[in-house]
């Protein structure tokens, strides 16, 4: 399958701090790929560099068949991005922040308004394209701005947390554009700080820490380094939970998972029907009363804590120090190491 994206060993050092170690990735043509990973682990650097925003030290990386490097002015006129913060001027209605965009691309005026048309009404934006951009929801914001990112119909486009800050709603307006996108041929790069987000959204996950892709997989293939299905039991009485414990211990795989303020026990199983059935009788048989009993698959935010060891939002600990300071990319000053 032809790639969208490809990285092998790509390096980036800041002073004592590796920011990329090695870093590899592989993006399929017509795809969302999410790339996860705890704060500092390097996900900004890469989507920097792969964006030509950012020279790499070592290693090499192609983007829409492109040598990110060698090829940087061309690789730019494929691609699309959008950063974590909106880029629009709040003053202009959505049309003309659009047309203005056109002809940042350098297209013509008759070029830029038509394409403005076309993307307004792709992201359902048309009835509000008069109106100043600061009279527009979240999620109507987010998509004018990923609509911006569109101007020149990119091969790749890359999400950086596209969806910070907004609403439930707003989150989904994001999805349901993104999903659009790659039903018409585009292939995406996706970080971002929702776990639930690369569920829905991405047909691939590579999971980064210390500047190296550590999992990737499919979420389904990441879930399953859990064990599979699991059983979790809510006991009324805390004291119950050690012998709730023992219980599940005999009828899954593995270690009982105790979360006391939670009055929570869970372990992993093999067979569903057949482990949730003995823990009722079981419970049942011990006197041991359950507020509830659930049966359920593995969340991407417990593979996260499994393969790196932190919660996903956990705040970036001392290790090398912390990342360098903002300064301009590409030009040997240090630059910020967000991801």
């Amino acid at each position: 399958m032809p790639l969208a994206i490809s990285a092998e060993g790509v390096t980036k050092t800041y002073g004592a701090e590796r920011a990329l170690d090695g870093f590899d990735l592989e993006v399929p043509v017509g795809t969302v790929h999410g790339l996860l990973g705890p704060n500092g682990a390097g996900k900004t650097t890469a989507v920097r560099i792969l964006t030509t925003l950012l020279v790499s030290d070592g290693g090499r990386a192609e983007v829409a068949g492109l040598d990110v490097t060698r090829d940087a002015a061309r690789v730019r006129a494929r691609i699309g991005l959008l950063g974590q913060h909106v880029a629009l001027d709040e003053m202009l209605g959505g049309r003309q922040n659009l047309e203005m965009f056109g002809r940042l691309h350098h297209l013509g005026a008759r070029a830029a308004r038509v394409r403005a048309g076309e993307l307004l009404e792709r992201f359902a934006l048309t009835d509000v394209a008069a109106q100043a951009v600061t009279t527009y929801s979240g999620g109507m914001r987010r998509r004018l701005d990923l609509a911006a990112s569109l101007i020149l119909a990119p091969d790749v486009l890359f999400l950086d947390e596209p969806t910070t800050g907004l609403d439930p709603r707003g989150r989904t307006e994001v999805w349901d554009a993104v999903r659009e996108l790659v039903a018409g041929g585009t292939s995406v790069l996706l970080t971002t700080q929702y776990l639930e987000e690369a569920d829905v959204l991405a047909d691939a996950i590579s999971v980064v820490d210390h500047g190296r892709v550590i999992a990737r997989g499919t979420p389904t293939e990441l879930k399953s380094r859990l064990g599979g299905d699991r059983i979790d039991v809510v006991v009324r009485d805390p004291l119950d939970l050690g012998a709730a414990a023992a219980i599940l211990t005999d009828v899954g795989a593995g270690n009982p998972e105790i979360h006391p303020d939670e009055r929570r026990v869970g372990i992993a199983v093999a067979d569903r029907v057949a482990a949730l059935t003995g823990t009722v009788r079981a419970l049942h048989d011990a006197g041991i009363e359950a507020e509830d009993i659930a049966l359920r698959r593995p969340t991407l935010d417990e593979v996260f804590l499994t393969i790196t060891g932190v919660r996903r939002d956990e705040k970036p600990d001392d290790r090398a120090g912390g990342p360098p300071r903002a300064g301009k990319p590409g030009t040997g000053d240090k630059a910020e190491v967000a991801g």
